[in-house]
């Protein structure tokens, strides 16, 4: 699913419609209903790791919600936990996405959720928003269709633009559940606490996907900077030296921000390791399912030559499970 960057993208796309009034809204999502934000003002929008929140007022009241508005809302989210998901969804042989949504003992323990005038997004793994435009199919389905995405949500503005949400997950909240001080894009993170998580004694690649620690980063990220970094994903962080840790920490920070420039200026993701066979220096690439026993896993791509197995305290290499 998309990850901090490609989050920060879409949040920056949003915020040109903020201020304005929603004239008409579509889309197949059965978790809101969708007809409640009309004549409603985006008020503001944030981005804190995946999700994206948008805020909304009543478009004649002041800066907050109304007591109408807000039963509308309460009503919305009552009804996004008895109802299923609507569209058509696009779907991953491993099931990754799921897997994320299943598992949320890595979610950040913000605000508490409930009835309010904030918008939770949270995209699935071809989750996008789309400004003044609908996306359209690149190619056929298996059944040799030509279909295009079906929105699950689309805002049209009094001004005539208008905002088109794919493959994502909505309800109502009375804040943004985020802590800055783990958004690797922020410029409130925490360092020394995520240091402290890395300094675990469990393989670092488990605790980069901690979103407790490391909001934003996901799959790719964690992928790319274990090999740039030079360790092996299962490699205890209690066996690394501080330094190691620290270079570590400054390779999600780098290239996170690098991707969201690139990202910004129209330019692709070139990975080293992520879904390769060899690595740059031409060694093969080994791939296996990662995760903790019972938990969260995800596939991940490592040089065993770039990347080797540390050792140790007592001289036996980090073991390598799936």
């Amino acid at each position: 699913m998309p990850e901090g960057p490609s989050v920060r993208k879409f949040q920056l796309l949003t915020t040109a419609f903020v201020g304005q009034v929603v004239a008409k809204v579509g889309g197949s999502s059965r978790k809101i209903n969708v007809n409640d934000l009309n004549a409603l003002r985006l008020q503001d929008s944030q981005v804190h790791g995946k999700n994206l929140y948008l805020a909304f007022v009543a478009a004649e009241g002041p800066l907050g919600p109304t007591a109408e508005e807000t039963v509308l809302q309460r009503e919305a989210a009552s009804g996004a936990s008895s109802s299923a998901q609507g569209g058509q969804e696009q779907t991953h042989p491993q099931d990754e996405e799921l897997q994320e949504l299943q598992h949320s003992r890595s979610e950040p323990p913000g605000a508490a959720e409930g009835p309010g005038n904030w918008l939770r997004f949270h995209f699935g793994l071809f989750g996008s928003i789309r400004a003044n435009e609908f996306s359209r199919a690149n190619k056929a389905n298996k059944r040799g269709d030509w279909k295009d995405p079906i929105p699950r949500l689309v805002l049209y503005f009094e001004s005539g633009g208008f905002l088109v949400f794919y493959n994502c997950r909505m309800h109502w909240c009375s804040s943004p559940r985020a802590d800055p001080a783990s958004d690797i894009l922020s410029a409130e993170f925490h360092r020394g606490r995520a240091l402290d998580a890395l300094r675990a004694p469990e393989p670092i690649c488990y605790t980069l996907l901690d979103q407790r620690y490391f909001s934003g980063l996901g799959n790719i990220i964690k992928n790319e900077i274990l090999y740039l970094a030079k360790i092996h994903p299962l490699t205890q962080g209690s066996f690394l030296a501080l330094s190691d840790l620290e270079h570590l920490l400054d390779c999600a920070v780098q290239f996170s921000s690098d991707w969201l420039h690139n990202k910004l200026h129209g330019k692709g993701l070139h990975p080293q390791i992520y879904q390769k066979e060899q690595c740059p220096l031409g060694h093969a690439v080994m791939k296996g399912t990662l995760g903790p026993s019972g938990g969260f896993k995800r596939l991940t791509w490592w040089c065993p030559q770039c990347q080797p197995e540390v050792l140790s305290v007592d001289g036996d290499p980090s073991p390598v499970t799936g």
